[in-house]
């Protein structure tokens, strides 16, 4: 009886899109996730040869080019919107008077601490505005 390699255990986080498209995977070919998430990163490490490796490199590369434009897109978006919330302020806001400056400047300092416990907040569970304004997609 030959030496076989023991296997290692990963625990890894994945994305719930992913995740199920494994689960789907592994039905269909009747077999298991692990499996497949094992071939996958095989083949993923395990150098090409030249045709096939150029059209799946070729396949990697178009993927990124539309991440990045998307990426570019919603950045793109985001400083658009923070430019116009600017304008919209300066416009609608005119200086306070002196005797009361002092005393807008605590509250907005209080304010933006309370600002940036929210955002930590939110940013802690992972869940992201533009999330809720339109469903990703990764074609």
């Amino acid at each position: 009886m030959s030496a076989r390699r023991k296997k290692r255990q990963m625990t890894v986080y994945l994305d719930p899109v992913l995740s199920r498209a494994i689960g789907e995977m592994a039905t269909r070919r009747r077999q298991s996730g692990s499996l497949v998430v094992e071939t996958a990163l095989a083949a993923f490490f395990t150098p090409e040869d030249d045709a096939a490796g150029e059209a799946a490199t070729g396949r990697r590369l178009d993927r990124m080019e539309r991440r990045l434009g998307r990426l570019e897109r919603d950045v793109g978006i985001g400083v658009e919107t923070l430019a116009m919330f600017i304008r919209f302020w300066m416009v609608s806001n005119p200086p306070l008077p002196e005797p009361l400056s002092a005393a807008a400047q605590a509250q907005a300092a209080e304010r933006y601490e309370r600002f940036l416990e929210m955002l930590g907040r939110r940013l802690s569970t992972g869940q992201r505005l533009h999330g809720d304004l339109r469903p990703e997609t990764d074609s």
